[in-house]
């Protein structure tokens, strides 16, 4: 009996482990896509707020760990390994607080990063410059969000008359990635100008309307809670994970007692 429930533990930890490695590299996936992507509007917070750029380092960070954790249970739990499992059951309880910690910090600036979010949009446009390769890439990403979410600036078009090209131009250019469609064949970024010897307000900007403040900050949130239901998943395993862990060890311990001559 005690041998039959020594071999259900520990295959049921061994799922346990792979299924926490998996959602290790989960996590591990998610803080690389915030370093790499250029197509979406991480882009834009990536060059620009460096919270973010910590906070994917930490996913990295706490994705190979947890990764590097799941192979060690299962290796332990396989071998039946104490010693090996004993680190684990530490490691993992490590983990697990930090990732506790981690999430509560992420809930709770969740309002401090919309107001930088905020900063670093309005800064964007008011120093948008389609000659300057710098930023191209930057500039790009929002060009894409704006096109993709048919949304224009921040609050409204009227943020871009903060941008020193168009104020030049006196307003008779408008940012392309705003078009509405209603004129033809339009790039996707840089300027575009209206062929017109009249005075040219926003109003006569054939753009979108809305801003795009509510869709990019809904989409923030929706990611966030992918982040956090991921980081809330691996904790609920980690705590089935030490308890089978504590239980294989107790019932290693208790059949080699058994075979200890008496």
């Amino acid at each position: 009996m005690g041998s039959d429930c020594l071999k259900v533990t520990k295959y049921f930890l061994f799922l346990f482990n792979l299924l926490f490695f998996i959602l290790g590299a989960v996590i591990l996936g998610f803080g690389v896509w915030i370093l790499v992507d250029r197509s979406s509007f991480i882009s834009v917070l990536q060059t620009s707020s460096e919270s973010l750029k910590v906070g994917a380092y930490i996913l990295i960070g706490v994705g190979a760990v947890t990764m590097l954790m799941g192979f060690l249970g299962c290796v332990g739990a396989v071998n039946e390994v104490r010693c090996l499992l004993g680190l684990y059951i530490t490691c993992l309880l490590l983990i697990l607080l930090a990732q506790v910690a981690a999430g509560l910090l992420i809930y709770f600036q969740r309002d401090a990063l919309k107001a930088e979010v905020s900063i670093v949009v309005r800064d964007l446009i008011r120093d948008y410059d389609p000659d300057n390769q710098g930023k191209k890439s930057i500039q790009d990403a929002w060009d894409y969000v704006q096109d993709q979410l048919t949304c224009c600036g921040w609050t409204g078009p009227q943020n871009w008359t903060e941008n020193e090209i168009l104020l030049n131009k006196s307003l008779t250019s408008y940012p392309c990635s705003c078009s509405n469609g209603s004129v033809d064949f339009q790039p996707k970024s840089g300027f575009c100008d209206i062929a017109t010897n009249k005075t040219v307000s926003v109003a006569d900007w054939p753009v979108y309307r809305k801003g795009c403040m509510s869709n990019v900050q809904n989409w923030l949130q929706d990611n966030l809670g992918i982040i956090l239901g991921v980081c809330t998943g691996v904790a609920v395993i980690e705590l089935l994970g030490m308890v089978l862990a504590i239980s294989l060890c107790k019932n290693i311990h208790r059949e080699e007692y058994s075979k200890v001559p008496k």
